[in-house]
This record gives C-alpha cells, sequence and structure tokens, in this order.
C-alpha cells in the first residue's frame, strides 16, 4: 500500500529529545509489539497536545504522523484520532493527505477526516465537501465528511458563542457536541427519540450520543443504566459509522451495563470490522470486569485483521485495568490514559 501521509523530517527538536525520538522509534517499528507501539502512540498524544506549546509538542505530532505508513489500518486509524485530538494545526496536512489517498483504508480515512473536524480546520472544507459530494466515495467516508463539516462550521458559527454546553467529563475532542443545555433537564426519552431519528442529520444525532454519554457519567447516576439503554439501541442503526460511534463511546464510559451490547456487537461476525474493532477496545477498557478477558480471548483468531489486532491491544487494556496501572502509556509519568 502506498504512503498514506505526509512523510515528515525528523526535526531536530526531536532528534534532541530523548523521550520523543524514543517514542517515536517503538510506534515507527513494525516488528515491535503492537501493544508496544499502542502504548508509545498514547505517551505521544499527550505530548502532542500540550498547551501551550513545548519543545515536544511539534515533533510529537511528527513522530505520530511518521507511523502513517505502517501496514496495519488499526494502528493508522489510531494515529488520525491523535493528531486530530492534538488541537495543533501542524497536523492537518498529515490528515489531509490521508483523506486524499483514494488508496487508503476507509477506516483510516474516515478518522482523518474526522479528525479534521476535531481541529476545526476552515481550510480544510472544500477537501471535507469535494470527498462528501463524491458519488464514487465510500459511505463511512462521505458521512465523516458531512459530520465534520457540519462540526467546523458549527465551531465557528455565532450560534456556537451563544449555546451553553453542559461540562462534561471526558477531555476528548468529539465529533459532536453534546446538545446545549436548556432551561429543564434532558429527558433520555427525548435524546433517545433524536439519536435513533435516521431522518435527521448525523451531527444532530451524534449530539443527542454525546448528551447521552455524559448522563452516563460518574457511573453512579441515576441517569447512567437508562442512558447506557438508550445507547445500546444505537447498533441497530444502518450506518456503520454510528454504530461504531456507539461503541466508542462505551469505550469512554467503561459501564458494565454496556457489556452485554458490546459482546453481541463483537460476536457477530457479519457485522463491520470497524465496528466490531471498536466494540473490542470498549470492552478492553472493562477488563476488570469478571468474564470480560475470557470473552475478548475467544477472538484471538477472528478471522478479520483489525478484529485481532484490536483483540491484543484490547488484552493489554485489560491487563492495565486489572493491575490498576496509573496510564495506559509507555511513560506514566508523562501521559494519562487513552481516551
Amino acid at each position: 500500500m502506498a504512503p498514506s501521509a505526509v512523510q515528515p523530517e525528523e526535526s531536530t527538536a526531536a532528534s534532541i529529545d530523548p523521550t520523543v525520538a524514543a517514542l517515536r522509534a517503538t510506534l515507527t517499528a513494525e516488528d515491535a509489539p503492537l501493544a508496544k507501539r499502542f502504548r508509545a502512540l498514547f505517551s505521544l498524544k499527550y505530548l502532542a497536545a500540550q498547551q501551550p506549546v513545548t519543545h515536544q509538542t511539534i515533533p510529537a505530532i511528527d513522530a505520530i504522523a511518521a507511523a502513517l505508513v505502517s501496514d496495519s489500518a488499526l494502528l493508522k486509524h489510531e494515529l488520525a484520532y491523535c493528531l486530530g485530538q492534538s488541537g495543533h494545526d501542524e497536523a492537518v496536512p498529515h490528515l489531509q493527505a490521508v483523506i486524499e489517498n483514494r488508496e487508503e483504508d476507509a477506516m483510516c480515512r474516515h478518522e482523518a477526516a474526522e479528525a479534521l473536524g476535531a481541529l476545526g480546520d476552515k481550510s480544510s472544507l472544500d477537501l471535507l465537501k469535494r470527498r462528501r459530494d463524491d458519488p464514487t466515495e465510500v459511505e463511512v467516508v462521505k458521512e465523516t465528511c458531512d459530520i465534520a463539516i457540519d462540526r467546523i462550521v458549527w465551531e465557528h458559527s455565532d450560534a456556537r458563542k451563544l449555546e451553553k454546553l453542559k461540562a462534561s467529563d471526558f477531555a476528548s475532542i468529539d465529533p459532536a457536541p453534546p446538545l446545549a443545555e436548556t432551561a429543564s433537564a434532558p429527558e433520555i426519552s427525548e435524546l433517545e427519540k433524536t439519536l435513533l431519528d435516521t431522518k435527521l442529520p448525523l451531527f444532530e444525532r451524534y449530539r443527542a450520543m454525546f448528551a447521552l454519554r455524559d448522563l452516563a457519567s460518574p457511573p453512579d447516576l441515576p441517569t447512567a443504566v437508562p442512558a447506557i439503554q438508550a445507547l445500546s439501541r444505537g447498533f441497530s442503526d444502518p450506518s456503520a459509522l454510528f454504530r461504531h460511534e456507539i461503541a466508542f463511546v462505551f469505550g469512554q464510559l467503561s459501564h458494565p451495563a454496556s457489556i452485554p451490547s458490546l459482546v453481541d456487537t463483537l460476536s457477530n461476525a457479519k457485522e463491520e470490522s470497524m465496528v466490531r474493532h471498536e466494540a473490542a477496545e470498549a470492552l478492553g477498557s472493562l477488563g476488570e470486569e469478571e468474564g470480560v478477558e475470557e470473552i475478548l480471548k475467544k477472538f484471538v483468531d477472528d478471522p478479520e485483521k483489525v478484529v485481532r489486532e484490536s483483540i491484543i491491544v484490547a488484552l493489554d487494556m485489560a491487563e492495565y485495568e486489572r493491575n490498576g496501572e496509573i496510564q495506559y502509556a509507555t511513560i506514566p509519568s508523562a501521559a494519562p490514559a487513552a481516551a
């Protein structure tokens, strides 16, 4: 497969800074264990997202982008996600190159489009619109570009300035913000209705999705289980992109109530691999729960490569949860846990 991104030069800062250089070496080593590469990635993600910028920030972005030539679609999709979470425009050219490469795996291109939305990059609007409106484009990329366009427009709109958003427990930059707060508390039934209404724009449905997520955190909220039950019904949606995002949200929440639907999704051999992979990693975040690790091990030889690789990462995450480690990263003292 052809390289999918701009080839970043080894920066002077990266060659001087031993932390970034070591993490980059691990991340780009194709013969290194995948779990080890993921831990290096989440360490670099922390360094890349630093505000204000430090001498490690841009080299960390370059280090993440350098691995976009990997043979692993799973890793590349996660690289694109982390570039989007950096909050820095230096990530934009790398992400645009991924989207432009029609030979790249659709899962990676979708994630790159979502990342541009997370960055709120107005310069990418034309590219995103071309990909959305191209009748030959794969559906998951078209749908993601549509959401990313709406997010960028929203981010720079006057309406955005007037909205009052509920403070979230999650530090991630999401594909869509939760629905704006109103004078009355949101009804789960109304949010579920919006979530499942396929006639509405995906951006609006995603806003309901993240509003439901926030009603399920912390896990002892009286709204937590009902919100998770509402989200679970999203697994019946016709859009694979939508189903994959439900699984991602469950990974963020790490609530035991989501386990049955995640197991059903992972076990469904007819489900799209991008959805099953997200369900596997969500279960990995629940690795301390009884029986989860044993369920994951049943899929170590799955026919789908992206699912097999996700199981490797999920089992590593489960070990991290079981051992009570402080952070899912190569250098715990330097980086926080993965979202």
